[in-house]
């Protein structure tokens, strides 16, 4: 189990910055971090556009994409709140460490 960051820092317009428990940094912008949802919806999606890259994706209502709202949800892991009302993903820590594309290894709910 990865172990809880040393620091969250949400920028709502841009992203969340991550100051990890080794001392290393992430920093993951909203459209990605709403892209890889590990939410049941967005994973559906992903195998969908997978399956079929023809995939028709929802569209959004021209605004840019913020993230809202970050809640920790008990010791290991966060839900964020996105400007287009989706916040049903959580994001535990080995999952958000995962989404850093600067970063070895990567894996997908």
């Amino acid at each position: 189990m990865e172990p809880p960051p040393r620091h969250l820092d949400l920028q709502r317009a841009k992203g969340l910055n991550v100051t990890w428990h080794d001392g290393s940094t992430s920093f993951l912008p909203v459209d990605h971090l709403r892209r890889m949802s590990p939410s049941a919806e967005a994973r559906a999606l992903r195998t969908e556009i997978e399956q079929n890259p023809l995939t028709v994706l929802p569209s959004g209502d021209g605004q840019a994409l913020r993230a809202e709202d970050l809640e920790l949800v008990g010791s290991y892991a966060v839900r964020i709140t996105f400007s287009d009302g989706h916040h049903t993903g959580l994001y535990t820590w080995a999952y958000l460490r995962s989404l850093d594309t600067s970063q070895g290894d990567k894996t997908t709910p």
